[in-house]
């Protein structure tokens, strides 16, 4: 009897643990089939609500519109009322994802092959031989009184004009008053007695034209950073980058596009629309400083102005073929920056920095830019490359990211061929002990910095938000002015903020011995050849997809360590193909170094859509 009870007992014991188990599998399964329903919905309707005017006709999308006005009253109505009585709003929210979700079977493909059709008008490349000179060239024509300051602004505006209907990269133009400011410095050249040394001190990017991110204050300009407002609210002042760009000489034209507060990798909002890669219509440009990257790589802008909290100083650089630089934290000065954070460890991640389409020209831009009282960064000290460690990482081992594709193999294999060859240095592996970790530390640690600002943000309380729901439901609904990312970063921070504390401080103590390891296989003479993103530009919006391969970037935020965009050529189907340098805090003239190398070696930035301009001369 007793043996049989205790076989009774197990019998239970096994079918309740083979239950619980089956309860356990059962509900990882249906959270991730509700998730990936819930992200996919949300995706066919922002890809479909961004690109209206490709597969509406006119007539259909003014009715539309008027239905939308409606629909909005009705709505506003019903989720008042909705929001009373729980069991309802469960219905209405089951029904919206399963309407979402039988619309992107439908419609999301054909859509993506609606939008690559439309997409197929080619940039023009640059003609005007001044647009092929770098920014420290031109500073000393200018000095020199070999060419004024007037003819060079002329040139990139007329470069602007022409470009811009193929990219949608500009948001505000000040064109006639950096005509104005041009003349006034060729005027101050002519009528006074200093040399060009003096003014090389003084005025470094004396008369030189540049474009700025608009999500970085240019005093009288745009400074909403793609969020739709009811009313125009242009910068106050200049950000102190820009202040200090100006006090050198430095002539803005421009503010350029970005996603709404920044929050994404692909250039996109709800006022500016969509910006187009130069090299190809169809492919994005990268975000968030893709309109900055667009114009400088097409040759509308000579130097540009971005910003990286996740990488947006790197891949639109990237997919563009130039160069971006992400410093060394505090190198410069973040204020003036939307969105900003009351938090004071906020600039150890997000970076402002220089973009342009040569490598000289980083350290011109970062020797202006940088604070007083900023990191000592030697940028003028001289870089022996045969004194240079080198190592290279394929990513972070995580299998969260993608492995990266044949373009970015080829590329990372020239780069390490080359230094072989030049200087008979191996290029060795980095292994560190769990770098595999770093894709979810770096989320997590990102995700952890408090009072960022973002659309949630109370205006009269800047230290709480407003209620998240009511915007994600107005998103779900197709009536919101506001971008996906930026709707979804409320639900992802309160998700990540209410996980349990000790996982994070396990985390933390692991990213400790990271950092460690990281910093003693760099030191001060040694850098780390990294890809930048696993392919080549991809196809608009297709970033929703990919959106996990960011880690690429996001290591480095979160590591604090400077790291150069460098472009190594072109594929075989003619796009911007390239890799990140990564140097330890502080080796910012070692990364830019070795940059300078590869753009000796394999030429740097090539224009967009070059056979058109053979076509032009044979003809």
């Amino acid at each position: 009897m007793q043996v049989s009870r205790i076989m009774k007992s197990s019998v239970l014991n096994l079918c309740l643990s083979c239950l619980n188990a089956g309860l356990y599998v059962f509900t990882r399964v249906f959270l991730i089939i509700l998730s990936a329903s819930v992200y996919q919905g949300f995706v066919l309707a922002e890809v479909l609500l961004n690109n209206s005017n490709v597969w509406y006709p006119k007539w259909l999308s003014d009715l539309l519109e008027n239905i939308h006005v409606v629909l909005s009253k009705i709505t506003a109505f019903s989720l008042r009322r909705i929001t009373v009585k729980v069991v309802m709003l469960n219905g209405f929210v089951r029904w919206i994802l399963g309407f979402l979700v039988s619309l992107l079977a439908i419609i999301v493909w054909p859509v993506t092959y609606l939008l690559n059709i439309k997409r197929n008008r080619k940039c023009p490349p640059p003609v005007n031989p001044i647009l092929f000179k770098s920014a420290t060239t031109l500073a000393m024509m200018i000095r020199n009184r070999q060419i004024t300051s007037e003819e060079l602004v002329e040139a990139y505006i007329e470069r602007c004009k022409e470009v811009n209907p193929y990219l949608n990269a500009v948001v505000e133009p000040r064109y006639d008053m950096a005509l104005k400011e041009a003349r006034c410095i060729d005027k101050m050249i002519a009528s006074n007695d200093r040399t060009p040394d003096d003014l090389a001190k003084e005025y470094p990017l004396l008369g030189l034209p540049m474009t700025v991110k608009e999500s970085i204050a240019l005093e009288g300009m745009s400074n909403d950073c793609g969020t739709v407002f009811p009313y125009r609210n242009p910068a106050k002042k200049d950000a102190d980058i820009v202040r200090l760009a100006r006090a050198a000489g430095a002539i803005p034209i421009a503010v350029t596009n970005t996603p709404q507060l920044c929050m994404n990798w692909e250039t996109y909002n709800n006022v500016t629309g969509l910006t187009m890669n130069p090299y190809d219509q169809k492919r994005t440009t990268g975000g968030s400083s893709g309109g900055e990257s667009a114009l400088i790589a097409s040759a509308a802008s000579l130097m540009g102005v971005g910003s990286d909290i996740a990488g947006s100083l790197r891949l639109p650089p990237m997919f563009n073929g130039i160069f971006g630089h992400k410093p060394t934290p505090r190198l410069l000065s973040i204020q003036g920056h939307t969105p900003d954070c009351l938090d004071s460890e906020f600039e150890e991640y997000f970076a402002l920095g220089p973009i342009t389409r040569y490598a000289e020209d980083l350290t011109l831009l970062l020797k202006v830019l940088r604070q007083p009282n900023g990191p000592d960064v030697p940028l003028d000290k001289p870089v022996d490359l045969t004194r240079l460690k080198f190592y290279y990482m394929e990513g972070d081992n995580s299998h969260v990211t993608n492995k990266i594709g044949s373009d970015v193999r080829k590329a990372l294999e020239k780069a390490k061929a080359y230094i072989k060859s030049t200087y008979n240095t191996d290029v060795k592996e980095l292994k560190i002990p769990n770098v595999e970790h770093m894709w979810e530390i770096s989320v997590r640690v990102l995700f952890n910095i408090p009072h960022v600002q973002n659309i949630y943000t109370d205006p009269q309380k800047r230290d709480q938000w407003v209620s998240v729901w009511p915007d994600v439901l107005k998103k779900m609904a197709g009536l919101s002015n506001h971008s996906l990312t930026s709707v979804a970063y409320g639900p992802v921070k309160k998700f990540f903020d209410a996980l349990p504390k000790s996982y994070y401080k396990n985390l933390l103590r692991v990213f400790e011995e990271i950092k460690s390891d990281f910093d003693e296989a760099l030191a001060d003479d040694a850098v780390l050849l990294f890809p930048t993103f696993p392919y080549p530009a991809h196809l608009h919006y297709r970033i929703f997809y990919k959106f996990l391969d960011c880690g690429y970037l996001t290591i480095f935020n979160a590591l604090g360590l400077p790291s150069t965009a460098c472009p190594l050529g072109l594929t075989e189907k003619g796009l911007p193909v390239g890799i990140q340098i990564v140097a330890n805090k502080c080796n910012d003239h070692l990364t830019i170094a070795v940059a300078k190398e590869f753009e000796r070696a394999f030429g740097g930035w090539s224009p967009p859509n070059k056979e058109l301009l053979n076509c032009i001369k044979t003809a």
